[in-house]
C-alpha cells in the first residue's frame, strides 16, 4: 500500500485530507511543518508529499527546494490559498508534481494524487519505445535521448512527452493532454499545461530540432520532420 504523507499547519486540513487517502486505500502519515516533515522523510519513505505552501518556520516552497537538492523521484503535490500564476510557476520551477489551489473539491486532489503516481511508478511489463527524429523514449526503462545523450525528465515531463510520442505527428488537443496527463476531464482553470510544455521544450530542443510545435488555441503536436 503507497504512502501518501501530509503536511499542512492547519490540523483541520490534515484530518480531512488524511481520512480521504484512507478511504481512497492509501496509508497517511502527517506533519505539521517541513522540519517535522523532513524527520519523518528520514525515517520512513513517502510515495507521496502533499505540502502546504503557507506554513510558518519552513514553507512549502523551501520544503521543496530543500528535498529536491537530494531526492529529485519522490512526488511532490503543492497546496496554496494563493491564485497568482507566478506562485504556480514558483512551485513547477521548484520541482513540485502539481499545484492544486485552495479551496479545492476532494474528488479532485484524489485524482490528482492517482494521477502523480501512475506517472511517477509505471508498471508496464513489456518494453516500449518511441522515434521522433533525433528523440527516443524508452517507456520501460523510464528514459530519454537526444542522440545519445540522456535528458533528464521528471515525471511528469516524461508523460506529457509520452502522450505526444504516442500520437507523433498528430494534433493532441489540451483537453486531451489535460485528461491523459492530469488525469482532469473537467472544467478546471490551470496553467499547468502550458508550463510543462515550456519545461519540455527547453529540454528537448535543440538548435534546428524543435519538434514540440503549437496549435494556437487548440493543442500541441510532435512533429517527426524525417518523415515529410
Amino acid at each position: 500500500m503507497m504512502t501518501i504523507l501530509v503536511v499542512d499547519d492547519e490540523p483541520g486540513v490534515r484530518d480531512l485530507l488524511s481520512d480521504a487517502l484512507r478511504i481512497a486505500g492509501y496509508e497517511t502519515e502527517t506533519a505539521s511543518n517541513g522540519v517535522e516533515a523532513f524527520e519523518m522523510l528520514h525515517r520512513h519513505r513517502a510515495d507521496l508529499c502533499i505540502v502546504d505552501v503557507n506554513m510558518p518556520i519552513m514553507t512549502g516552497f523551501e520544503f521543496l527546494a530543500k528535498l529536491r537538492e537530494h531526492d529529485t523521484q519522490t512526488p511532490v503535490l503543492l497546496l496554496s490559498a494563493r491564485d497568482s500564476n507566478d506562485d504556480v510557476a514558483q512551485g513547477l520551477r521548484y520541482g513540485a508534481d502539481d499545484y492544486v489551489r485552495k479551496p479545492f473539491s476532494l474528488e479532485e486532489l484524489l485524482l490528482r494524487v492517482k494521477a502523480i503516481l501512475r506517472r511517477a511508478m509505471p508498471d508496464g511489463e513489456e518494453e516500449l519505445t518511441f522515434e521522433c527524429g533525433r528523440l527516443t523514449m524508452n517507456v520501460d526503462r523510464h528514459e530519454v535521448f537526444i542522440d545519445e545523450a540522456l535528458v533528464d525528465l521528471s515525471a511528469t515531463e516524461f508523460r506529457l512527452l509520452e502522450v505526444l510520442m504516442e500520437r507523433k505527428n498528430r494534433l493532441v488537443t489540451r483537453e486531451q493532454l489535460l485528461r491523459e496527463v492530469w488525469n482532469i476531464d473537467f472544467d478546471s482553470e490551470t496553467s499547468v499545461l502550458d508550463t510543462y510544455v515550456s519545461y519540455l521544450r527547453r529540454k528537448v530542443h535543440r538548435g534546428d530540432f524543435a519538434p514540440v510545435t503549437t496549435v494556437r488555441g487548440v493543442g500541441f503536436k510532435l512533429v517527426d520532420e524525417s518523415t515529410k
